[in-house]
């Protein structure tokens, strides 16, 4: 299902634009589905035009994804354990995956995203065969279930298709990873480049980690991204038992040996970016490959809170993703991301609302791929949310004045309007496509779960 673009007039009441919040504003949308004016100053609707009261922002991007683990939720934030105890219970979960069910679950959790105000995910998917790791029919069903969930959902998806070979540095992948692994890279690189690019959809490459892609065949990814001009993501350093492996198989860090085998650079995102020394981040700055931080996977995981200041400072452009969708509120993992530097920092304001909705927004499609998103500019995609100013949250008389009642006040929760491609997906609250969310997420999240 292709994204249908509408030719109108939205008017909002107040929109965000880049560095201040407008009141009164027209966004004329074209029939390929880019903005193509933005008047202010327009103190009544235009006759015709679809009112958004609220505050309008650009839609979000949730910059790592993985789908599947929304299947996890409720289900593994109790009792006590680690990173690698959590990983167990989420393998038996993937082992339940058909193209079917997977479908089902990744159309209701990115119908939720819609929801909550974002318009382009990033799918860090790496559950490409059958349990036991032989392929479908169709090697890529499960990817293309994916990019059809979303298709359905009315998002729009950057798959970031993942190699993932080895269960360690040096071992073979365990009976659950089986179904993951394409035996080598040029197997998964042959894969994947039969997976086609669609109106809503990008195709994109992922190295799971360096634990995951033995050293010899990272540059095999790394070159298939770069002959594709494609976002290129890894997860690096969530864990320091992972840079422990690391030093004793190879003599170095994670960041070192990615940099070593060409797999950092300006297309490059290293997903959380956690245990990182400072020659890590120079490396990680200095060749701008950008940091998507997952700020309630990385507190719900106990995994540690980044350097995301030095990182950016360091010339690291910054993202953030939902990842396990312990919740999916893009408002709070950038609200989280400067909260927990405070914690750790004990001072306040390392980054403005500004700041961080620009990571939200504009840096996040970036790192998927999608530089003509993000902003509420003639030329953009139409791809903008809106948030409500009169909840018991937002409500107030400097919710006008600027980004900050968006940040550090507001919540998925307030989401009254998503609109892709200038067709609207979420209306007053409630997602047109899918319609009843919550007994789609619960029938999906069954089905995986027995």
């Amino acid at each position: 299902m292709p994204l249908t673009a509408q030719q109108k007039t939205y008017w909002l009441e107040h929109a965000w634009l880049d560095t201040h919040v407008e009141p009164g504003v027209a966004l004329d949308v074209s029939a390929d589905g880019r903005i193509a004016a933005v008047r202010t100053g327009v103190d009544t609707p235009p006759p015709g035009a679809e009112v958004l009261r609220g505050l309008t922002l650009p839609g979000l991007a949730n910059a790592h994804s993985h789908a599947f683990h929304r299947a996890l939720r409720g289900t593994v934030q109790v009792g006590s354990g680690t990173f690698w105890t959590w990983r167990e219970t989420m393998y038996k979960v993937a082992q339940h995956l058909t193209p079917d069910t997977y479908f089902a679950l990744a159309r209701a959790v990115y119908a939720e995203m819609a929801l909550a105000g974002i318009t382009n995910v990033g799918e860090f998917h790496y559950v490409h065969h059958a349990p036991g790791g032989a392929p479908y029919a169709d090697p890529n069903a499960m990817g293309e279930a994916l990019i059809e969930a979303a298709a359905e959902a009315g998002i729009r998806i950057t798959l970031l298709d993942t190699c993932y070979l080895s269960a360690g540095f040096g071992q073979a992948p365990d009976p659950h990873q089986l179904r993951f692994s394409d035996g080598t890279a040029e197997a998964w690189a042959e894969r994947a480049a039969a997976l086609k690019p669609r109106e809503h959809a990008l195709i994109g490459a992922a190295v799971h980690s360096v634990r995951a892609v033995p050293a010899g065949q990272l540059g095999t990814v790394a070159r298939w991204a770069e002959e594709r001009r494609a976002p290129l993501h890894v997860h690096l350093s969530e864990q320091t038992a992972e840079n422990d492996a690391c030093r004793e198989a190879h003599g170095c860090t994670p960041t070192q040996l990615l940099a070593e085998h060409g797999v950092l650079g300006p297309r490059t995102t290293g997903v959380h970016n956690t245990h990182l020394t400072d020659e890590d981040i120079a490396l990680i700055g200095g060749t701008t490959t950008g940091t998507c931080m997952c700020p309630t996977t990385e507190r719900d995981l106990a995994d540690g809170i980044g350097p995301a200041v030095r990182l950016q400072r360091a010339g690291s452009p910054l993202s953030l993703g939902s990842d396990s969708h312990a919740v999916i509120d893009l408002l709070e993992e950038a609200r989280a991301m400067e909260l927990n530097e405070r914690l750790a920092s004990r001072t306040r304001g390392h980054w403005t609302a500004a700041a961080l909705l620009r990571a939200a927004t504009a840096d996040g499609h970036a790192a998927l791929g999608l530089p003509e998103a993000g902003l509420l500019e003639a030329g953009a995609l139409a791809d903008f949310t809106t948030v409500a100013l009169d909840s018991v949250r937002t409500a107030g008389p400097v919710a006008r004045l600027g980004a900050e009642t968006a940040v550090f006040a507001a919540s998925a929760a307030d989401v009254r309007h998503t609109v892709v491609a200038g067709r609207h997906i979420v209306r007053d609250g409630h997602h047109v496509l899918v319609g009843d969310v919550p007994s789609a997420l619960a029938r999906a999240v069954a089905a995986v779960r027995g």
